[in-house]
């Protein structure tokens, strides 16, 4: 039976927070099990035993952090030993070492001999290099120091170019004139910049006064996934040239075509095709008559996906996660649907698995349902782009009969990498999701 290590539950995983431990130390496990809540940079996940037998060690308490790899426990057989340590052994060897070496530059000289001690290169080569240049210092030459620096003598200060102005202005605000940079003709200085270069030197930068903060209520230690967050996103926000394309659709027949649904009976809410269902089928649609924008930015080149892998955001208490609904283009509008809302479910009970909510070609992230009329998000990397869903709000519109009346409007922003994606591009993008959701029936067939 193995060492059980802590896995590689992310693509960017390197460490994990052992959160709690399902089992305890004499517990039979079978494999399948839940044994333990593992935190990575994404997610808080159960973690499900590899093995059957009897959890015999617990090497992690919880609260640990361990890097990937990393042993956490032992699974064997009824009355099977884990291992034992082998960390004890290199101690008490390593004292050994130690004290050999230190008895080899303790050995009594014997006599007769000398021992020739020697100094450091570099401190045998500083004297003599001083000396030398004692040397080439012309006698009596010695160079006057004041507030301003080594004062020049005439003849160096005859030959910087300034006028007799200039200069005795320089000596009375001891202004040193060879550190300054003309402004006149050919380079010649002037009592301009005499006055700058004094003005300057007096308005040096005084000792910053101590900033006021406001009183800390309490500090929040960041959670794995809270620092896998701040880290992409930096990754994503710098390095990724982001530009943004924004449309209003008339979202009228999306309401009208949900209406028809819940008059026809759907049965359970569970059941339900839901706006954001429609907004997730059109974007998939969209991405396969503009197949260009389902790709990526690879160094040297423009990845362009055969499949379009839907990531869907879902917030959850510690941050943010994006399962993926993988080949959606052959997805029916009602699996979309289902499949979204159990993703949805299982990340928010950590019941995922990490392949589920890795990759990606493009990401949907909606905040229509918590009242946000319209947002620009950040992608993803390496994704291409990501659509930014606000809420279905009324407004006064004018119709076909230059009318006023009362309309839905839903406001998309799309984020584009433009390393990938042009403007030209993401527009006809958008030209397409705005045909199939103001036209719904099309992601029925």
């Amino acid at each position: 039976m193995p060492e059980i290590q802590m896995p590689k539950l992310s693509d960017t995983m390197t460490e994990g927070t052992l959160v709690s431990w399902k089992k305890k130390k004499g517990d039979k496990v079978s494999t399948g099990d839940v044994i333990a809540e593992i935190e990575t940079d994404k997610a808080t996940m159960e973690w499900e035993s590899p093995e059957d037998g009897t959890l015999t060690e617990i090497y992690v308490e919880e609260g640990g952090k361990v890097n990937v790899g990393d042993k956490i426990a032992f699974i064997g057989e009824e009355d099977e030993q884990a291992p034992k340590e082998e960390k004890k052994e290199e101690k008490k060897t390593e004292p050994k070492k130690e004290r050999k070496a230190q008895e080899e530059t303790e050995k009594p000289v014997p006599a007769g001999e000398e021992v020739e001690e020697t100094a450091p290169p570099q401190q045998e080569e500083q004297p003599a290099k001083a000396e030398k240049k004692e040397e080439e210092k012309p006698p009596g030459k010695k160079p006057e120091t004041g507030k301003s620096g080594p004062k020049l003598d005439k003849g160096e200060e005859a030959r910087v170019k300034a006028s007799p102005a200039a200069r005795r202005l320089a000596a009375k605000l001891g202004v040193d004139l060879a550190s300054l940079k003309g402004t006149g003709p050919e380079g010649r200085v002037t009592e301009t910049d005499v006055r700058g270069a004094a003005k300057s030197k007096t308005s040096a930068p005084r000792s910053a006064a101590p900033s006021i903060k406001p009183a800390e209520g309490a500090r929040i230690n960041l959670s794995g996934m809270r620092k896998g967050i701040a880290e992409r996103l930096v990754q994503s926000k710098g390095p990724v040239p982001h530009f943004y394309l924004n449309i209003d659709i008339d979202a009228g027949p999306l309401m009208a075509a949900r209406a028809e649904l819940k008059s026809a009976g759907e049965g359970e809410e569970a059941a339900k095709i839901t706006v954001n269902d429609f907004v997730l089928k059109a974007a998939v649609e969209a991405a396969v008559k503009v197949p260009k924008v389902n790709a990526s930015f690879d160094d040297d080149g423009i990845v362009q996906y055969a499949d379009v892998d839907l990531g869907i955001a879902v917030a959850i208490e510690d941050g943010l996660l994006t399962p993926v609904i993988r080949a959606a283009q052959d997805k029916s509008l009602r699996e979309i649907s289902e499949m979204a809302k159990d993703l949805a479910s299982r990340a928010r009970n950590k019941r995922m698995k990490p392949e589920e909510f890795q990759g990606g070609s493009f990401t949907v992230s909606n905040l229509g349902g918590m009242g946000i009329d319209s947002f620009s998000a950040i992608i993803n990397p390496p994704q291409g782009f990501i659509l930014a869903v606000g809420a279905i709000s009324k407004k006064p519109v004018v119709d076909n009969c230059d009318q006023i009346v009362v309309g839905h409007r839903m406001s998309i922003w799309m984020s584009c990498d433009h390393r990938v994606i042009d403007g030209a591009l993401g527009a006809e993008y958008l030209k397409v999701l705005r045909q199939l959701l103001e036209n719904p029936a099309l992601l029925l067939l």
